[in-house]
Order: C-alpha cells, then sequence, then structure tokens
C-alpha cells in the first residue's frame, strides 16, 4: 500500500468512499462533477500546514482508502499538539483485509512525527463495529463528546 497527500484530482473518489454508507448519504452530494463546495474544502485544507489528507493506494494505483489527521496546537500538556483523525473510509470491497489496521499504523506513526501527544477520533454512536474496531487498536473512550450541529 502506499500513503500519499491527496491531489485535487483524488476529491471525486474521496467524495465517494465518504458518500458511500447509510451516514453518508444522508449528508453528502456525490456527483460527477463535484459541487463546488469540495473543491473548495479540498483547497483549504491543502493549503493548511497543519491538515493531511491522505489516500492509500493498492498495488495497482487505485484508491482504496482515505483518512485526514488535523495537528491541533494546545496550550495543555505544556503546549502539546494533539492530533485528530477523522473521515476514515476504506472502500466496500476492500474492508476485512486488513487495510484499517494498516492506514491507523501509519496514521499513529505519522502523528508521533509530527511530536503530537494523543491522536483522537470520534465516532458516531450509530457505527458500533467502527466503535469495537477502535478499541481493538487500543483507542479508549475516555471523554464524552458533544456537538452542536448548526
Amino acid at each position: 500500500m502506499i500513503f500519499r497527500k491527496a491531489t485535487i484530482n483524488d476529491v471525486a473518489k474521496i467524495v465517494e468512499m465518504i458518500a458511500d454508507d447509510e451516514l453518508g448519504k444522508s449528508r453528502e452530494q456525490y456527483q460527477i462533477p463535484l459541487p463546488n463546495e469540495y473543491l473548495r474544502a479540498f483547497q483549504n485544507i491543502d493549503a493548511d500546514q497543519n491538515q493531511e489528507l491522505i489516500v492509500v493506494e493498492n498495488e495497482n494505483a487505485e484508491i482504496i482508502g482515505t483518512l485526514q489527521l488535523s495537528f491541533i496546537q494546545y496550550l495543555t500538556y505544556r503546549g502539546g499538539i494533539r492530533a485528530q483523525i477523522e473521515a476514515v473510509r476504506i472502500k466496500k470491497d476492500q474492508r476485512g483485509l486488513g487495510i484499517g489496521k494498516a492506514m491507523f499504523e501509519w496514521a499513529i506513526e505519522r502523528a508521533k512525527e509530527r511530536k503530537a501527544h494523543v491522536l483522537q477520533l470520534t465516532s458516531d454512536k450509530r457505527r458500533p463495529n467502527a466503535i469495537r474496531f477502535y478499541e481493538s487498536l487500543g483507542f479508549k473512550a475516555t471523554h464524552e463528546g458533544m456537538k452542536l450541529h448548526f
């Protein structure tokens, strides 16, 4: 597997993976051409040195996974950096092959390279399989997360 920074040419494949589940279908709008909002978002992510939108390719250079790492500077933890992992997706026909585990191993190493003291994530409570997967990797539900949607 090859892990690389996403390019503008990858955005459609990324959005397709993000939209390819019950929750994604209800909030994303995957179509070709893509709505401009996705391209603008990519440009903002790409311009920010604390954002890394990553794609994973197989041996045929086919995109089979994606994730986004955000590095957040804090004053707490003596000025520590938190890494936040979001939008982890694997192409449906590639699930169950160990790709997710490899993606998280890569993300953990990348967070350490960037001197983060913690890698955190959130997962929708309607994704029990994902939560069990994260727990199997050593993630612990140590905080109660809350969101206020606008």
